[in-house]
């Protein structure tokens, strides 16, 4: 059995879940996200990866129904970073930011924490606090580095790009 489960998509927009041979919706998307099981979506025509799309969908119908996470604000700054110089460094934040809060997230709802007596308000300023350092230091190595970034969003020294320009 293959460790990433395939999902094919139809033109029909129905999606078919190879690993059990049966048509599944987006909300059993979201419980494969749920319980932490890898999965790619692909186009069951042109064979395309359309795994961020299906989980855009799902974001956006969640958002539509429920309390939304991101507010009208933040959404035009997402937006407003789209082909900026700045775009790869903020994905790699979002990711790194995203990735921390889900760490501090299972400390937090650890029993020992709860044993201990953990105040929640101080465990989200420590977050935040930590996020506001990661953005200060990833700002800082953009602008040592001389704010270069290459086609792939890696930082580039203005060496390399000296050499390229040769």
């Amino acid at each position: 059995m293959s460790d990433v489960r395939v999902i094919k998509k139809y033109p029909n927009r129905r999606l078919y879940d190879t690993a059990i041979s049966s048509y599944i919706t987006l909300n059993d998307v979201k419980e494969l996200v749920l319980s932490y099981t890898p999965f790619k979506v692909i186009d069951a025509k042109s064979g395309d990866d359309l795994t961020r799309a299906t989980l855009l969908q799902i974001i956006s119908e969640q958002e539509d129904k429920e309390s939304p996470i991101f507010t009208s604000e933040i959404l035009q700054n997402v937006i407003r970073f789209y082909g900026d110089s700045m775009q790869a460094m903020m994905s790699r934040f979002l990711e790194h930011s995203m990735k921390l809060f889900m760490e501090q997230q299972a400390g937090f709802k650890s029993p020992l924490n709860t044993f201990l007596g953990t105040n929640p308000m101080t465990m989200m300023q420590n977050i935040a606090e930590q996020n506001l350092n990661m953005w200060k230091s990833m700002q800082e190595n953009f602008y040592t580095r001389g704010g270069q970034v290459s086609e792939a969003g890696e930082d580039e020294k203005p060496e390399e790009n000296e050499k390229k320009d040769a």
